[in-house]
């Protein structure tokens, strides 16, 4: 493959990658290596992409936490793992996750256990909460964060109960 072509190549697959979302740096190298780009071609052509800001990782990393905060209800913890994996800068990380209202955080766990509740209700108190809190763990949230969140809701559900 001449250089002439492997520019090329390189082109194609970032346009391709970026007009389906948004892609780290990283990522887009990765694609490249794939299907075999030299690497000082990608290197030069992912410069040229940035320098044209049409790669920024900071602009990703904060479409990305907002989008993974917002469906899947995930902490800043596995947000900042996620961003890691994706080859973000540990400094764009920080700085993107320092923007999380620890509010807005919190709610979204009240969010899934209010949600996952629904489908617990045939389980006893024990059950639901281990199931409950589990989830969270899983969703990044510590375990202080998980049991009060989960014997707020709880308690929430008892109260509408006894209210009938």
């Amino acid at each position: 493959m001449t250089e002439e072509e492997a520019e090329a190549l390189a082109k194609k697959v970032i346009y391709d990658r970026l007009a389906v979302r948004a892609q780290s740096r990283s990522d887009l190298a990765q694609a490249l290596a794939k299907k075999l780009v030299p690497e000082e071609v990608a290197s030069a052509v992912l410069d040229k992409f940035e320098a044209a800001g049409l790669i920024d990782d900071e602009e990703f990393a904060r479409a990305w936490v907002q989008s993974r905060q917002r469906s899947k209800g995930l902490s800043s913890r596995v947000l900042a793992m996620e961003l890691r994996q994706k080859g973000v800068d540990d400094e764009i990380s920080k700085e993107v996750l320092a923007d999380i209202d620890p509010v807005d955080e919190l709610q979204a766990a009240h969010r899934l256990v209010q949600g996952k509740l629904r489908s617990l209700a045939r389980f006893d108190d024990t059950t639901k909460i281990r199931r409950l809190t589990g989830m969270l763990a899983r969703k990044g949230y510590s375990p202080q964060i998980a049991f009060d969140v989960v014997r707020q809701e709880l308690g929430a559900e008892a109260a509408a109960l006894d209210s009938l």
